[in-house]
């Protein structure tokens, strides 16, 4: 083998190289990333819902305990 020709054939080999971690490096930093985190303040549940719901039904209760025939009131 002449020295041109090893030569020649060396920066082949370099492009070649330099062609596969320019390949490698944009295939890397294109992949996609999940990111899982806990969220930094609490988490609140309201409740008042329930809570209203539940006196409202013994109000109730006792309204149809006071309007009913057998507590006398009419």
């Amino acid at each position: 083998m002449s020295s041109s020709q090893s030569s020649r054939s060396a920066g082949l080999r370099a492009w070649v190289l330099a062609a596969g971690f320019l390949l490698a490096g944009g295939l890397s930093a294109c992949s996609p990333t999940v990111q899982l985190a806990a969220p930094t303040e609490p988490i609140h549940i309201k409740l008042d819902v329930k809570i209203e719901h539940e006196i409202r039904i013994k109000v109730e209760q006792q309204l149809d305990q006071l309007l009913s025939p057998e507590s006398g009131l009419f």
